[in-house]
């Protein structure tokens, strides 16, 4: 399994997504400039230009025509994907961290920092089919527990929201209230900060990845603990194949961390765990800092990480990965 190794961002990565036919991958980094890149060679499509910050998240449209994007500059930006033009931008108070289409891509979930002052919220805004009737206003404003943000999505049937961030508590909202349906109990839930929060395929449960060096599965509806997988350094990204039962952990220390430990190639790996067994079945070994992204191709056959190191990687799995047995 010979990785491809995209060069394009020259600051670390933060956030990678396929769009839903799997051709196209769209990465984020602390350099401004979301980029999309051919999911098969791993050739650079474009970017797309107008961000003052590092952006934190992205997400696509069902149609892959819509790209929207979360910055630290205070904007969320939506974009033609096919163009790179600028459609709308959003502007908040503070910086911008997760973003989310609805199904329909009729809404998009937004999350924002604590700010000077001002506590993180998580805000809902309607999206126009046409850009030049999209307005700025919310349709839902929830404040925010103490501390970031780190993931918001939708619940099934975007009749919930999912929350997530650095008081290491995943909440359930309603989306059309705002009130708070449930909370992950203390006991059983992440002791520290949740980097990272993926839906299944099928959207019935969800991976969330902690500095707490665990990763855990969860039922989407009722917020029951599945299942744990524990490693030996921080989480910062987690992802779940489509078609087998295999987790896929990265992470590595704190950036502010890195310099004081070797820079051996291969200290930074991304971990697959059998989702059902709780079992480490093997690495990929590759990035030269901690690994900050994960995404799996929808049709389960290639899977891409993005590092400090500024490289994604994106690595096609070979036959014998679809028969290992545990």
């Amino acid at each position: 399994m010979r990785p491809i190794l995209m060069k394009g961002h020259e600051r670390p990565l933060t956030f990678l997504k396929y769009n839903r036919e799997g051709d196209l991958l769209f990465s984020c980094a602390k350099d401004h400039t979301p980029t999309v890149w051919f999911a098969d060679n791993g050739e650079r499509l474009g970017t797309y230009r107008g961000h003052n910050g590092a952006v934190w998240c992205c997400d696509v449209s069902r149609d892959s025509m819509r790209l929207i994007t979360g910055s630290a500059d205070q904007t969320v930006k939506l974009w033609n994907v096919q163009t790179g033009a600028q459609l709308y931008s959003f502007n908040f108070d503070s910086p911008a961290r997760a973003v989310d289409f609805s199904v329909g891509d009729k809404l998009a979930v937004i999350s924002t920092d604590p700010f000077m002052g001002l506590p993180s919220t998580i805000q809902v805004k309607r999206i126009a089919n046409d850009p030049s009737e999209q307005t700025g206003e919310s349709v839902l404003t929830i404040k925010g527990p103490q501390g970031r943000i780190n993931r918001a999505v939708w619940g099934p049937l975007n009749k919930t929201i999912i929350s997530a961030g650095e008081d290491a508590t995943i909440r359930i909202w309603d989306s059309e209230t705002g009130q708070l349906l449930k909370e992950s109990n203390k006991e059983i839930a992440h002791q520290k900060t949740v980097t990272s929060l993926t839906k299944s395929a099928d959207g019935s449960h969800f991976l969330t990845g902690s500095l707490d060096k665990s990763a855990k599965l969860w039922d989407i509806r009722t917020l029951t603990l599945i299942k744990t997988y524990v490693t030996e350094r921080p989480v910062n990204a987690c992802a779940m194949s489509p078609i087998l039962d295999h987790v896929v952990i990265g992470g590595g220390q704190d950036a502010s961390h890195v310099t004081t430990t070797d820079r051996r190639a291969g200290k930074f790996e991304a971990k697959f765990f059998h989702k059902i067994l709780q079992e480490e079945i093997g690495g990929v070994k590759g990035h030269f800092g901690p690994i900050n992204a994960l995404a799996f191709n929808p049709d389960g056959r290639s899977f891409s990480s993005g590092g400090e190191d500024g490289y994604v990687r994106l690595h096609h799995f070979d036959p014998d990965y679809f028969n290992i047995k545990m």
